[in-house]
C-alpha cells in the first residue's frame, strides 16, 4: 500500500471511530433522560393506604343530657307568656367521641307562665318549656324530665321555682331573677339520626 492510500484508510478509520463515539454518547445522554429505559423497579411507587373514613350518620339516643346555659337573663317581673327564651349549648355535645353539636349552638324555650311577684308577700313564678336545639340544618327536640311524660306541654315544662329552689334565685316574697349564664339541663326527646358536626 502506497503512502497516500494509507493515510486515506487511516482517515477512515478515524472518522468512523469518532462517529460511533458520538452515536455511543447520544445514546448513553438519551438513556438517562428517557424514563421509559429505566429500569422497571426504579420507578415502582407504593399506593398509600386508604384514610379511614369518618361514619356517615350517628344515633342521639333518646333522655340524652344536653347541658345548656341560658343566653339572656330572665325576670318573673317583666317575662310574658310566649315570651322565646334564648339558649346556648354549654359545651361540645358527643356521641361517643364524635361531636353533633358545637359548644354556643343555638337552643330555644318558651315562657309558659309568667306571674311577677304579689301583694302580702306572694312569689313570683316562672316556667318554661323546652323547645329544640339546632345540630347544623337539624333541631332536636328537647325536654325538661330525664324521664318521658308523653306528648303535653305539661311534661316538657320546666317549673323554674322548682330546679331553683326556695333559695338563692328565688327568694319568699320576690321575684325569680335569672342571671345570663345560668346552666340548665335538658334532655332529648327522641332518637337522631345525625351527622357529625363540621
Amino acid at each position: 500500500m502506497n503512502a497516500p492510500a494509507k493515510t486515506v484508510a487511516q482517515l477512515i478509520a478515524l472518522a468512523t471511530a469518532i462517529a460511533a463515539s458520538q452515536f455511543a454518547a447520544q445514546a448513553q445522554s438519551q438513556s438517562a433522560v428517557d424514563p421509559a429505559s429505566a429500569p422497571k423497579a426504579a420507578v415502582e411507587i407504593t399506593a398509600a393506604p386508604p384514610a379511614a373514613a369518618a361514619p356517615s350518620a350517628i344515633v342521639l339516643k333518646e333522655g340524652t343530657e344536653v347541658p345548656l346555659v341560658f343566653a339572656s337573663a330572665l325576670s318573673s317581673k317583666t317575662a310574658v307568656d310566649d315570651d322565646p327564651v334564648n339558649m346556648t349549648l354549654a359545651e361540645d355535645l358527643k356521641v361517643g367521641d364524635v361531636v353533633v353539636a358545637h359548644k354556643g349552638a343555638v337552643a330555644l324555650a318558651t315562657v309558659t307562665n309568667a306571674h311577677k311577684a304579689g301583694m302580702l308577700g306572694k312569689p313570683g313564678d316562672l316556667a318554661v318549656r323546652l323547645e329544640y336545639l339546632k345540630a347544623e340544618d337539624q333541631r332536636i327536640r328537647l325536654r325538661g324530665a330525664k324521664g318521658k311524660e308523653g306528648q303535653s306541654e305539661t311534661g316538657a315544662t320546666v317549673a323554674l321555682t322548682v330546679i331553683f329552689g326556695p333559695l338563692g334565685l328565688l327568694k319568699h316574697g320576690k321575684n325569680i331573677e335569672i342571671p345570663a349564664g345560668t346552666p340548665l339541663t335538658a334532655f332529648v326527646d327522641q332518637d337522631y339520626m345525625l351527622a357529625p358536626a363540621k
